[in-house]
C-alpha cells in the first residue's frame, strides 16, 4: 500500500509541474471555463466516450425526468439494453435491482461523481439508501461487459456511472408533488441560488417518498436530501456534495409460493406471520394468525463529496475526491417458534418461543480519488488511482422472547466486526492513429488496472451450527488479500456515419462476505471462495444516419471461478453460492432508432444469448446426483431472449413514452428444474406529459405514468431452493408479484 500512496503523490505532483511546461497553453479556453466547468459534468475518467471500444448507452435527462415522479433509478436503466429491473413491493419502489447480461447487482459496477457506491461487503447497489438519487442525477452512461476500468469492485456485468446534476448559474428552482395507486406519494422541493459573488452556488434538494406497496403491508417510506456547494474560478472548480437520507421499509424479502398466491391472492406474504387464537387473518386450515406491524427494514445513510477539479491549460486537467459515507441499518423481524439454543445469550430451559429479533449494523467508507487527464490532436491520455477504508461492525439483540423476563434477554447473540482496503491505479490511452476525409478516425485503445483488496472478518455469525458437541455460533476467521491485474485493449474506426470497435478485457471480483460465511451450510470440506476472472470479448457496429440509427453487439464472456448459486439458501433467502470451473455468456444485442417525423422517434433493442456453466456438478447435499456432472447447464437468472420497444411522441407542449419489455424465462438455479424458475413476461408502461410555459418563462408539468398497462400478470423476480428430506427431493418457489395496471400522476412548477 505505500507504493500506491506514493502513486497517487506523483500524479498530483506531475501534473503541477507540467503546467508550466505545456507550450500550448491557450488562455482563450481558460477565460471561458468558468461557464463551460458549471454546464458540464466534473468527473469523466469512469465514463466511456464515443471512440472508446466499449458497448454503451446514455440516458437523457428528459429520461430521467419522466421517470422520477416516484420510481427507483431501475426503472430508467431498463430502458437501455440487455437491463432487467426487478421489485419486490411491486410498484418499483422500495427494494429494486437490476440485473445487466443476466448478471445481478453484485456484479454491476455503480459510482457517482466517479465514487463507488456498491457495498464493499456485500457488493450490492442498494439504490432505496440514497433515496430519490433519480431526481438528483444529471447523467448516467451504462457500459455493457467488462467495460473501461473504475472504481470499487469489478464489472463483471457491465457498469452504470452517474454524475449529479450540474448546478445552475441563474437562480431558480422546482417543486414537485406526485400521487399515485396504493397511496404512492412523493413530495419533492429544490432550490438554486445561481451564480453569486461570479464565483459561489449553492444548490439544495428535498425529497419524500412513500407508498403502501402493491404487496400487502409492502410499504415504503424515503426521505432525502441533495446538498451542492460550489466555488468556480476561471480554472479552478470546488465542490461539495452530500447527499442520502433515511428508508423504512417492511420486509417483504421473503416473496410468495404458487400455492399460497392461489390460496390468498397475489398480494400475499407471511413474512412477521405468528400464531394467535384472535387474529385477524385466518389460514386455510382454520388458524387464527396476526403480523408483528414493525416488520421493517430501517437504514440511515449520508454520503459526502469534496470535488476538486483543476485545469492546467487546455490539454492538462486534474481530478480529485474527498469521499466519507455514514451508514446506519437495522432489521426488526418476529420469530415465530424460534428455538431458543440457536441464542446463545440466553440461559433458559424454554425450548421454543417466539421472539423479535434485531439484526444491526453501521459503516464507515472514505477514501480519496485521483486522476489527471492529458489531450491532444492524436493522444488522450488518463491516469490516476484511488484508495477506500471500510468498516462495519454486526451485531444481534433480542428485544422479548415470550416466557421471559425483559432482564434475561439482554446481550448480543452474536457479534463480529469486518475491515476491508481496496486501493487501484490506473493508466489510460486513446491514440488517434489515423484521421482523414469525412471524418474518418482510426483509434487504438489501452487501459491497465492493478487493484488491490485487503478484506478481514473476525467473530461470530449469526448462523447457528448444531453438532455433536451442542449449538454453537459460528466463527469467522477471514483474512485475505488479492492483486488484480486488469488490462483491456481495443480499436475503434469511424467513418462518417459508421462506428466500428473491438476490444478484449479481463475482470476480476473477489467473493463476497457471505460467499465465505454460508460455505459451510453445502460445503463438505474446509475449502474457501476463490475469486472469479473474467475475460471479456466484443464487437460493434454502428450506422448513424439523420433518421435512423442500427447497430450490432456480440459479445462473449469467459468465467473462471465464477461463483453461481447451488440451489440452496441461507437464512435470510440468499442464495448460496459456490465456484465452477468454466462458464461463459455470450449472444448478440441488437439496437435501431427511426425518426419518423420531428415528432415521433421509434426504437427497439433485443438480446439473443447462451448463458452456460460447463460440466455442472451438482452441490445439493444428500441428494442422489450430489456431487455428479450434469453437464452444461443455465447460469441462473439468465434469460436467453430479452427485448423491448419505445415510442418517443412529442408535439409542441405534449409528450408521451411507449415502453413494451420482453424477457424470457429464467431459472432460479443451475439446475434447469422448470419448477424453479420465472416465467417468461411481457409488460408495458406508458408514460404521458404537457408543459406549460407561463409568461414569466416559468414551466408546469404535468404528467402520468401508466405502469403495467394491459395488467399482465407476472412476477419481476423470485428465487427457489431444493432439500432432501427422508430422502425425497423438494422444490420450494417464491415470487414477487407485480402490481396490475396503476398509475402516478405528477405535477413540477420550474420557476
Amino acid at each position: 500500500m505505500k507504493r500506491f500512496f506514493c502513486f497517487l503523490a506523483v500524479t498530483l505532483s506531475l501534473s503541477t509541474a507540467l503546467k508550466a511546461q505545456d507550450a500550448y497553453y491557450d488562455v482563450y479556453a481558460l477565460d471561458t471555463l468558468r461557464n463551460y466547468d458549471i454546464d458540464v459534468i466534473e468527473v469523466t475518467t469512469t465514463n466511456a466516450t464515443r471512440t472508446t471500444p466499449v458497448a454503451q448507452d446514455n440516458l437523457t435527462k428528459e429520461s430521467l425526468i419522466r421517470s422520477a415522479y416516484g420510481a427507483d433509478m431501475p426503472t430508467a436503466l431498463a430502458l437501455t439494453p440487455s437491463i432487467i429491473a426487478t421489485n419486490e413491493t411491486g410498484i418499483g419502489i422500495g427494494a429494486t435491482a437490476i440485473r445487466l447480461r443476466g448478471t445481478d447487482a453484485t456484479r454491476i459496477n455503480v459510482t457517482i461523481n466517479g465514487v463507488a457506491m456498491n457495498n464493499p461487503d456485500s457488493h450490492s447497489m442498494y439504490w432505496y439508501d440514497t433515496p430519490d438519487l433519480i431526481s438528483s442525477v444529471g447523467t448516467v452512461q451504462v457500459q455493457r461487459g467488462a467495460g473501461v476500468s473504475t472504481n470499487g469492485t469489478g464489472a463483471f456485468g457491465g457498469s452504470v456511472s452517474m454524475t449529479t446534476d450540474a448546478m445552475s448559474t441563474e437562480f431558480g428552482g422546482s417543486a414537485s408533488l406526485s400521487y399515485g395507486s396504493y397511496n404512492t406519494n412523493k413530495q419533492g422541493v429544490h432550490i438554486s441560488s445561481g451564480l453569486m459573488r461570479d464565483h459561489w452556488v449553492v444548490d439544495a434538494r428535498l425529497t419524500h417518498i412513500g407508498s403502501d406497496g402493491y404487496i400487502d403491508r409492502g410499504a415504503t417510506d424515503l426521505k432525502s436530501y441533495m446538498l451542492q456547494a460550489g466555488y468556480y474560478g476561471s480554472n479552478t472548480k470546488v465542490k461539495f456534495l452530500s447527499f442520502g437520507g433515511s428508508a423504512k421499509t417492511y420486509l417483504t424479502y421473503n416473496g410468495v409460493s404458487r400455492k399460497d398466491m392461489e390460496r390468498y391472492g397475489r398480494r400475499y406474504h407471511d413474512s412477521g406471520q405468528y400464531v394467535t387464537s384472535d387474529g385477524p387473518f385466518v389460514l386455510e386450515d382454520g388458524t387464527h394468525v396476526a403480523y408483528y406491524d414493525d416488520q421493517t427494514d430501517n437504514y440511515l445513510q449520508f454520503n459526502n463529496q469534496l470535488v476538486l477539479n483543476h485545469r492546467f491549460n487546455n490539454r492538462w486537467q486534474l481530478n480529485a475526491t474527498l469521499f466519507y459515507t455514514y451508514g446506519y441499518g437495522y432489521y426488526n423481524q418476529y420469530k415465530d417458534d424460534a428455538w431458543l439454543s440457536s441464542y446463545l445469550n440466553l440461559s433458559t430451559s424454554i425450548e421454543q418461543a417466539d421472539l423479535i429479533r434485531h439484526k444491526l449494523m453501521y459503516n464507515h467508507l472514505g477514501g480519496i480519488n485521483a486522476s489527471a487527464s492529458y489531450s491532444s490532436r492524436n493522444i488522450d491520455l488518463t491516469f490516476g488511482g484511488s484508495y477506500s477504508y471500510y468498516t462495519c461492525p454486526h451485531w444481534g439483540t433480542l428485544s422479548w422472547v415470550d416466557g421471559m423476563e425483559q432482564g434475561d434477554v439482554a446481550g448480543r447473540w452474536y457479534d463480529n466486526d469486518v475491515v476491508k482496503h481496496d486501493g487501484n491505479i490506473f493508466a489510460r490511452a486513446d491514440w488517434t492513429v489515423m484521421r482523414g476525409l469525412m471524418d474518418n478516425e482510426l483509434h487504438i485503445f489501452g487501459d491497465l488496472q492493478y487493484r488491490y483488496v485487503g478484506y478481514k472478518a473476525w467473530g461470530t455469525n449469526d448462523n447457528s451450527i448444531w453438532g455433536d458437541e451442542g449449538v454453537y455460533m459460528q466463527p469467522i476467521n477471514v483474512d485475505k488479500q488479492y492483486n488484480f491485474f486488469n488490462p483491456r485493449a481495443g480499436i475503434s474506426y469511424i467513418a462518417h456515419r459508421h462506428n466500428v470497435f473491438a476490444s478484449a478485457a479481463v475482470a476480476h471480483r473477489e467473493p463476497t462476505r457471505s460467499d465465505f460465511t454460508d460455505r459451510y451450510m453445502f460445503s463438505a470440506d474446509d475449502t474457501e471462495p476463490q475469486p472469479e476472472r473474467l475475460i471479456d470479448f466484443e464487437v460493434g457496429y454502428t450506422y448513424t444516419a439523420p433518421r435512423i440509427v442500427v447497430g450490432v453487439n456480440l459479445y462473449y464472456m469467459l468465467y473462471h471461478n465464477q461463483l453461481v448459486a447451488t440451489g440452496m439458501v441461507n437464512d435470510g433467502d440468499d442464495a448460496l453460492n459456490t465456484n465452477v470451473a468454466r462458464s461463459y455468456r455470450r449472444g448478440v444485442e441488437l439496437m435501431a432508432s427511426w425518426k419518423v417525423a420531428k415528432w415521433l422517434t421509434l426504437s427497439a433493442n433485443a438480446t439473443l444469448s447462451q448463458n452456460k456453466i460447463r460440466d455442472y456438478v451438482d452441490e445439493l447435499k444428500d441428494s442422489p446426483t450430489y456431487g455428479e456432472n450434469l453437464g452444461d447447464m443455465t447460469i441462473s437468472y439468465s434469460p436467453s431472449v430479452m427485448g423491448s420497444l419505445m415510442a418517443d411522441f412529442h408535439v409542441g407542449g405534449f409528450s408521451a413514452l411507449w415502453h413494451t419489455q420482453y424477457v424470457g424465462k429464467q431459472y432460479f438455479t443451475n439446475n434447469e428444474i422448470d419448477a424453479l424458475s420465472l416465467d417468461a413476461y411481457c409488460v408495458t408502461n406508458l408514460n404521458l406529459g404537457y408543459t406549460v410555459t407561463t409568461n414569466s418563462e416559468q414551466k408546469v408539468r404535468f404528467g402520468i405514468a401508466i405502469n403495467n398497462l394491459f395488467s399482465t400478470l407476472y412476477e419481476s423476480n423470485g428465487y427457489g431452493y431444493s432439500y432432501m428430506w427422508d430422502g425425497v427431493r423438494y422444490d420450494d418457489a417464491f415470487y414477487f408479484p407485480q402490481a396490475p395496471i396503476n398509475v402516478l400522476a405528477n405535477v413540477t412548477i420550474n420557476f
